[in-house]
């Protein structure tokens, strides 16, 4: 039931639900009007009095403007990569929506702290007790009671830009919220890299201080449950997502196997149960299941009550802005120029 509501607004926002759509979008009006005002006080507020510091820590948060699906983890998981790289001890903070996202980082990067807490101040302090020096925020632009020395904020190149706000369309802010960015990446699966530099121009143009990058998520691999490589599926294919654009996974994997498939959508978050594994099978009937990072994680303790499963791994890709973004990242503060 909630993948069907997910998938409706998300064609509301896209104006692809017909009249239906048209009205949903029109009565909520004046709720995402509401919804600007408080988070117009809200902002003023912290933007006199700042966020909370805890000391000897540096914070860079990873967030968006939009609902879902802009590749927060992904994108946290390079954060921590970079700061490791360079000789820090990063720790991620996280709410905590879904566990499955915990266990992705917990298996990126073995050895990193990850702690979840919806109260991110609380969270950094227990970063910093565990011996961290940088926290990352996972989904952090609109929790300000947190200091933050880097803002990181995600555009997804398949969202029409500017937006409605909730629940009129996906933007939980309005688009001059980029003014307190000090990065804006641009990331596309499937949109093209002409639509995606357009949008990165527009980024530019409402935040013309912040570094700008654009990044899509490229092929990998494959492999199995337990982390084995294998060939992609060969074939018709049933793909299974429980992520907050299940489409554009299956449009990825249509286009990395050019065979006929088709999309089975759960939930963002969705915790898999004995009986969704029978109507996967059900509906598989016989046919290769393909699955997102996100979903094999939960997934991995039914292996033995599977088929043939497979796990498509993305990985980060920059199309520009690289340089200057990571070494923002790396020293967490703004590079001049």
């Amino acid at each position: 039931m909630r993948a069907t509501f997910e998938q409706f607004f998300r064609r509301v926002w896209a104006e692809e639900a017909g009249a239906a759509g048209r009205w949903v979008a029109t009565a909520g009006k004046p709720l995402s009007w509401a919804l600007g005002v408080a988070v117009a006080e809200r902002n003023r507020r912290y933007d006199e009095s700042g966020g909370e510091r805890v000391d000897g820590l540096k914070v860079v948060s990873v967030g968006n403007l939009a609902v879902g699906g802009t590749g927060k983890t992904p994108i946290a998981a390079w954060v921590v990569s970079v700061v490791k790289a360079r000789g820090r001890v990063p720790a991620l903070v996280a709410r905590g929506y879904g566990q499955d996202e915990i266990l992705l980082h917990e298996h990126w990067h073995p050895g990193v702290a990850v702690v979840v807490n919806p109260d991110r101040v609380a969270g950094a302090r227990e970063a910093r007790r565990a011996g961290a020096d940088v926290v990352v925020l996972d989904d952090g632009f609109q929790h300000r009671r947190l200091h933050r020395d880097l803002d990181v904020v995600l555009l997804a190149a398949e969202d029409a830009f500017p937006g409605e706000l909730l629940p009129s369309g996906p933007y939980r802010e309005p688009p001059t919220a980029l003014r307190r960015a000090d990065v804006v990446i641009v990331t596309r699966r499937t949109a093209s890299p002409e639509t995606a530099e357009a949008l990165a121009a527009a980024a530019h143009a409402l935040a013309p201080a912040a570094a700008i990058g654009v990044v899509h998520f490229g092929i990998r691999d494959w492999c199995l449950l337990d982390g084995t490589p294998v060939d992609a599926p060969v074939g018709p294919v049933l793909a299974v997502a429980g992520v907050g654009r299940p489409e554009t996974f299956g449009d990825t994997v249509a286009a990395e196997t050019r065979a006929a498939v088709e999309l089975l959508a759960f939930a963002d978050h969705h915790r898999y149960r004995p009986a969704d594994l029978q109507r996967i099978g059900e509906i598989a009937a016989g046919r290769i299941v393909a699955v997102t990072e996100k979903d094999a994680v939960k997934l991995r303790a039914f292996a033995k009550s599977f088929g043939d499963v497979r796990v498509l791994r993305q990985e980060v890709r920059w199309d520009s802005g690289r340089e200057r973004v990571e070494d923002m990242v790396a020293t967490a503060r703004r590079v001049p120029g």
